[in-house]
């Protein structure tokens, strides 16, 4: 494979905004569904979904470059395999990038300082709580990858009749593909009340308990905390960890599924990422060296760090 001239790499980093605009405006519009029967003429879909016919014949001519849709002949377009992901969980993911990240993404600058609270004029969380509709729209985006996390939290020693706590669980679509695996085991899912979820999908082993992980977490044998603590910088960061341990027994187990970045040098998806992070919420992706100092000062003592599992004790 021929590499990539310096050019293509610089206009493949220009033209990304673009294409994750055009991504969010697809799954805004309804797009893929609109084709879940097969190829239609782009002016019958402009009509469905009330698009102007030479805006969308643009947009989608884009995104087929570019494998997502496909121009089967002028101005008739079908799904692909990756156009199909956005009739589900992606299309969650497409709007969160391309809406309200997007626009704190455009006023990212290098005073260290989250941007979003400067374009929306609050902090992510509490505009999220004020807007529900994009509060469920996060939640079913924070889905995607969850097969995998919980595959890797199963295949994890489990003494089999636990209490495990998912800090920051959302609508606990995690904490539930956990337990169907290992029947022994029963759960809480810890989270902030606006947090939609369908309590009545959990069964008699799973619990849902409102509140803030700066301030109290549940009792349990084993936290979880998946995707959490980058949202925090440091020091926020290790005042969760404190609270989890001020209630959790001596010797609770503590699982974080995230990403350690790697060595100076080593390329990563995260490290965009990372970028992200910083634009939300102020918090950070980390490496090895970094969550072992975080995981000290927050009272636990680190067992393993690996990219994507991260496991600890309370001392």
């Amino acid at each position: 494979m021929t590499a990539a001239s310096a050019e293509d790499r610089l206009w493949d980093l220009l033209r990304g905004a673009l294409g994750t605009r055009a991504l969010a405006l697809a799954a805004d519009l309804g797009v893929a569904d609109a084709l879940a029967d097969g190829p239609r003429a782009v002016a019958d879909i402009a009509h469905e979904l009330d698009a102007d016919p030479d805006a969308l014949h643009r947009l989608l001519r884009a995104l087929a470059g570019e494998g997502v849709f496909a121009e089967v002949e002028r101005g008739v377009f079908g799904n692909t395999d990756a156009s199909e992901l956005l009739r589900g969980g992606w299309g969650s993911l497409a709007h969160l990038f391309g809406g309200i990240l997007f626009q704190a993404t455009a006023a990212l600058d290098a005073s260290g300082r989250a941007s979003f609270p400067r374009v929306f004029g609050a902090d992510f969380w509490s505009w999220l709580a004020a807007n529900p509709g994009e509060r469920d729209a996060f939640d079913r985006a924070m889905e995607q990858g969850n097969e995998e996390r919980v595959d890797l939290l199963a295949g994890l020693e489990w003494r089999g009749d636990e209490t495990v706590v998912d800090v920051g669980g959302g609508n606990g679509s995690l904490l539930a593909g956990l337990l169907t695996r290992h029947p022994g085991l029963r759960g809480i899912v810890f989270d902030l009340p606006e947090t939609r979820r369908d309590e009545a999908s959990f069964g008699d082993r799973c619990s849902f308990v409102e509140g803030s992980f700066f301030e109290r977490v549940p009792a349990g044998d084993v936290y979880v905390l998946s995707t959490v603590l980058h949202n925090w910088d440091d020091e926020a960061a290790a005042r969760i960890l404190r609270t989890i341990g001020v209630n959790a027994p001596r010797g609770a187990r503590l699982i974080l599924l995230d990403v350690v970045l790697p060595v100076a040098g080593e390329p990563h998806w995260a490290q965009w990422f990372d970028l992200l992070m910083l634009v939300s919420f102020a918090g950070r992706e980390r490496d090895e060296a970094q969550w072992r100092a975080l995981l000290a000062a927050g009272g636990f003592e680190p067992l393993r760090v690996q990219d994507g599992l991260i496991e600890a004790r309370c001392r």
